[in-house]
């Protein structure tokens, strides 16, 4: 297991650890990826002296309504040479480019990487021949300019991450800041064509290949989509601090706040105390997502939480701590354990406790992406630091809200019994459903140990999953009964608990089988044979621990008119699976401008972009795929 992974594990686990020691992280993960052999150390300054960046634009100015193309020029010295864009070998760390500063109104489009070159190397495991780029190596990107953007000067920074090797050795990676001018005049206005030459080697690019869009920011909605401008950014703080909140809702988190609401009714009766337990929950959870916007911002190559959960170890160990809380819920801490196990039982009302309690609810909800979260996320990766922390920021208070109103007016929580016997069979049931989740995380986590991509990981943990939600219902209704409640309540929990049961049997049958669509498994090959074909390409970016993966997946495209679009003859449905290590998936994500799971792409034969969504409806599917078929 590569060394970045082990030091991501145990920086997400210690949340607040890692601000103190986020330079560290950094400097190993930023050592390509890779061991000792593959990657060393350069002295000062040589990593900047074996490569230089400089910009040329197609035109003397931009039209407004008009495109021209933006060149950035790499010189690299002898006898090193850049690693891809996508590179062959998965510890290398990929030449990047990302663009600030631009008005709403301005989007880059196209990029055309250079031609790559075969060299010899022998990083240690042997000779082999890799592409790279060498000598002079030009990045075309074509800039298009709207009818609305004004007319004047507009400075653009431009951010390249690359890393430079030479036959045996890698320097640590870069990332070099350009300063540009886009010089934007009137509709209409003549311009004057520039660097002839160079722009002739531009053929064209391709639209599965466009970089991050710098100008108006697309928030999908479930079909009322709409745009925001990024350089407003409070009001791209308040979109991330709902999408936080919203994260409450998903299916990641829900099951939680019964058990903090339980824990909360504890300390009903003291508003103080209560009040306090819920700031110090908000606070751990405000620091994960701080801490996560640090990690983002300062480590090379980590973009998005759900990483975490591409690495089967910590998926296993969430599992393994969820577990525990479940025990602890259960009552099942008959013998004196360590003093960490404690620290997260939620039965256990301590300081440490609640801000422990908040770590693992916000780590819980990363494998989820809510509404207006997954567009604002993925931009602010793109960011300087201080905005990429400012917006996880705001998601993490978002989402620790709901956690301080309930504590702030405990008379919300009152009504939960505090002791006896009802007390404990809720305690009870909550625990064995506290074990199903555990049970999905550690399967999941197995699940991405045992698979190899593109082949889609087994499903069998859906049984054990099942095993403890039919265990919560048996037991619900069994306890129901011997406690002789009123015959309302009697009948009400007896019944829950057979829904619990027959909900389980669901899941144990629907969640294990094929499924009626004919999915292929990304490889880029397989994408490009679809294109090949003349197919209408249907992307589903999913993983086995998104469970909004599997909501959105039940919920529209296991409908029948979907089902019936996507096994069509010219429709492609592929599905780019990110449950374990997927280097070519996590790039294709990356690819089509985002950082987080659910999504879905929709590309027309030609490989257009015609539709992109992380929060879609049956309606909004089956338009795109029509659209991209040239229908409508």
């Amino acid at each position: 297991m590569n060394r970045i992974y082990t030091c991501m594990i145990g920086a997400v686990m210690g949340a607040v650890v890692l601000l103190g020691s986020a330079s560290t992280a950094r400097a190993q993960f930023d050592l390509g990826l890779g061991s000792s052999k593959q990657t060393a150390a350069a002295p000062a300054g040589d990593s900047d002296s074996v490569m230089r960046i400089t910009t040329e634009w197609s035109k003397s100015a931009v039209a407004a309504g008009d495109t021209a193309l933006l060149a950035i020029v790499m010189d690299i010295d002898e006898p090193y040479h850049l690693q891809l864009h996508k590179p062959q070998l998965d510890w290398l760390v990929a030449t990047e480019v990302s663009f600030e500063g631009a008005p709403a109104g301005v989007f880059f489009g196209d990029v055309q990487w250079p031609q790559p070159h075969p060299i010899k190397v022998n990083f240690g495991d042997g000779p082999q021949t890799l592409d790279f780029y060498a000598g002079r190596a030009v990045i075309f990107h074509k800039v298009t300019v709207g009818e609305d953007v004004a007319p004047g000067e507009h400075p653009l920074t431009i951010k390249t991450t690359w890393q430079a090797c030479d036959e045996t050795t890698c320097l640590p990676p870069q990332d070099t800041v350009t300063k540009i001018t886009l010089n934007v005049v009137a509709a209409g206005t003549p311009t004057k064509p520039l660097n002839a030459q160079l722009f002739d080697g531009y053929t064209g690019g391709s639209l599965a290949e466009a970089v991050p869009v710098a100008g108006a920011l697309t928030i999908p909605f479930f079909g009322w989509d709409f745009t925001i401008d990024p350089n407003a950014l409070w009001l791209l703080l308040i979109v991330a601090a709902i999408g936080g909140f919203l994260l409450n809702l998903t299916p990641c988190v829900l099951p939680l706040i019964p058990i903090k609401i339980m824990s909360l009714s504890a300390a009903a009766g003291n508003r103080s105390r209560c009040l306090m337990l819920g700031a110090v929950m908000s606070a751990g959870v405000v620091s994960f997502w701080l801490v996560l916007g640090a990690m983002i911002a300062t480590i090379s190559g980590f973009s998005a939480a759900n990483q975490l959960f591409q690495i089967p170890q910590f998926t296993i160990g969430v599992g393994l701590v969820i577990a525990v809380m479940a025990a602890g819920m259960m009552g099942l801490f008959a013998t004196r354990l360590p003093q960490w196990v404690y620290m997260v039982n939620p039965s256990q009302e301590t300081v440490h406790g609640s801000f422990a309690f908040g770590i693992m609810t916000a780590i819980l909800s990363t494998p989820c992406t809510a509404p207006f979260m997954g567009a604002a996320a993925a931009w602010a990766a793109t960011q300087s630091p201080v905005i990429t922390m400012a917006t996880f920021t705001a998601i993490g208070v978002g989402m620790a809200l709901p956690y301080l109103a309930l504590s702030a007016w405990p008379r919300l929580v009152e009504k939960m019994p505090r002791t006896g016997p009802a007390s404990e069979l809720i305690k009870q049931v909550m625990g064995l459903l506290m074990m199903a989740a555990a049970a999905y995380f550690v399967g999941t986590g197995i699940a991405g140990w045992m698979v190899t991509a593109p082949d889609p990981p087994t499903l069998a943990y859906w049984y054990f999953v099942a095993f403890f939600i039919a265990a919560a219902g048996a037991w619900l209704a069994w306890r129901t009964i011997k406690l002789k409640p009123t015959t309302g309540k009697l009948a009400s929990f007896v019944l829950l608990g057979v829904l619990f049961i027959a909900a389980a049997g669901h899941i144990g049958w629907h969640f294990t089988r094929h499924g009626p669509i004919d999915w292929v498994y990304y490889t880029p090959e397989r994408l490009e044979t679809a294109h090949e074909q003349g197919k209408v390409v249907v992307l589903e970016f999913t993983a086995q621990w998104c469970l909004n993966c599997h909501a959105l997946e039940q919920a529209v495209l296991m409908d029948p008119q979907v089902v019936e679009a996507l096994n069509s003859n010219n429709v492609a449905a592929i599905k780019v699976d990110l449950t374990g290590n997927n280097p070519a998936g996590n790039a294709k994500l990356i690819d089509a401008g985002r950082r987080t799971i659910p999504l879905l792409v929709v590309l027309s034969p030609d490989g257009t972009e015609v539709f992109k969504s992380d929060a879609y409806t049956i309606r909004q599917v089956l338009d795109a795929i029509q659209k991209a078929q040239g229908k409508t």
